[in-house]
C-alpha cells in the first residue's frame, strides 16, 4: 500500500557528496518512520539513518557527522545528504518506511565511491 522510489545515486570520488531522495506514494498516512539502509558487497543490510514522526534522528556510527537525514511530510519525501564520502560507503541504498503492520522498501539506488 506504500510505494517508495529512490533517486540520486551515482558514482563519485572519495571526498565528494551526493543527495539521495525517497518519494513515498500510496497510503502515505500509514507511515510512522522513514530511513535509509544500505547493503554493501558481502555484507548484510544495515541502518544508515532514520527519522521518526517526532523528528528524532539516529545514524550509524560510520556515517555520523557526515550524513544528514531530513523529512518533508508535506512532500512525502525523505532525503539523505551524504558528505565526505568514503570508498566504504559504496553500497546499494534503500529507502524504508515503517508502519504499524510492516516496513516498506524501495528497490534501491547504487552509490559507488572511488578512491
Amino acid at each position: 500500500q506504500v510505494q517508495l522510489v529512490e533517486s540520486g545515486g551515482g558514482s563519485v570520488q572519495a571526498g565528494g557528496s551526493l543527495i539521495l531522495s525517497c518519494a513515498a506514494s500510496g497510503s502515505i498516512f500509514l507511515i510512522n518512520t522513514m530511513g535509509w539502509y544500505r547493503q554493501a558487497p558481502g555484507k548484510q543490510r544495515e541502518l544508515v539513518a532514520g527519522i521518526t514522526n517526532g523528528g528524532y534522528t539516529n545514524y550509524a556510527d560510520s556515517v555520523s557527522g557526515r550524513f544528514i537525514i531530513s523529512r518533508d511530510n508535506a512532500k512525502n519525501t525523505a532525503n539523505l545528504q551524504m558528505n565526505s564520502l568514503k570508498p566504504e560507503d559504496t553500497a546499494v541504498y534503500y529507502c524504508n518506511a515503517g508502519t504499524r503492520n510492516r516496513p516498506y522498501w524501495g528497490k534501491g539506488t547504487l552509490v559507488t565511491v572511488s578512491s
